[in-house]
């Protein structure tokens, strides 16, 4: 889907979200969510704590006591009392004002002396709860999905990976700007267990992401583009705005 400006993007998006949680109400144990974090996520998470905050307060209700929902990843050596962190970035955007607990909006532990054992204790987790209905995706400039990074396979398992210089540089937004405060490492879900998920979301939003969404609709699918493997998944939505479509638009005019 296409989208005039990031703005206009965003409210689609959030229609489909919500007429999605809405539908969980019906269901008597659905599986946890997939959610991701990062700039692009940013006013979808305000949009749509606004909108639900706006629901009545028996759907609220219900929908905030069924939440479960697991995040793609979370750097090594953070945790919530980090401002950095992916921790305090879903507290302070969707757990606070939904009023949700750490239970319920699950994110590994980056603080764990064992990060490895963390990263099979998550998965444990997610497997115990079904996997994953919906999942939403941003997509690194490298092809990057979570903390996948090239080279990559779609059976890789939730593992602690060594994040590129290029993501580093990426994230360094919430560093000072600087790309080497940014941790080395990070526990991430991977690519297994990201397209088991029954429905994937890919967000792309901006002039930095159009040549990396070019390259995710003319390659083949291979371990030097991560995202590239979205394409065998049989329940895949594309939002991208126009100028994050604007390499795709003109190479196909």
């Amino acid at each position: 889907m296409l989208e005039k400006d990031s703005a206009a993007l965003v409210e689609s998006i959030v229609d489909v979200l919500e007429d999605r949680l809405r539908v969980r109400l019906s269901q008597c144990d659905p599986k946890p969510l997939g959610l991701a974090t990062g700039r692009t996520m940013q006013p979808i998470y305000t949009a749509l704590v606004s909108r639900l905050q706006a629901w009545p307060t028996s759907e609220l209700e219900r929908l905030v006591e069924g939440w479960l929902s697991f995040n793609l990843d979370e750097y090594v050596g953070l945790s919530e009392s980090d401002s950095e962190s992916f921790a305090a970035y879903m507290t302070h955007l969707l757990a606070r004002p939904l009023k949700l607990t750490s239970d319920q909006v699950r994110i590994p532990n980056g603080r764990s002396k064992d990060p490895q054992k963390e990263a099979a204790l998550y998965k444990t987790q997610l497997l115990d709860c079904g996997g994953l209905s919906i999942q939403l995706l941003g997509i690194g400039v490298n092809g990057h999905l979570g903390f996948n990074e090239p080279p990559c396979n779609p059976n890789c398992h939730c593992r602690v990976v060594n994040l590129s210089e290029s993501t580093r540089k990426q994230n360094a937004y919430s560093f000072q700007n600087n790309h080497n405060l940014v941790p080395k490492d990070a526990i991430t879900l991977g690519l297994q267990e990201i397209l088991s998920a029954e429905e994937i979301h890919l967000i792309v939003t901006g002039s930095a992401k159009s040549s990396v969404l070019y390259s995710l609709f003319s390659e083949r699918a291979g371990e030097m583009l991560p995202a590239s493997w979205l394409r065998q998944h049989k329940n895949l939505y594309i939002w991208a705005d126009n100028l994050a479509f604007s390499k795709v638009k003109t190479q196909l005019t």
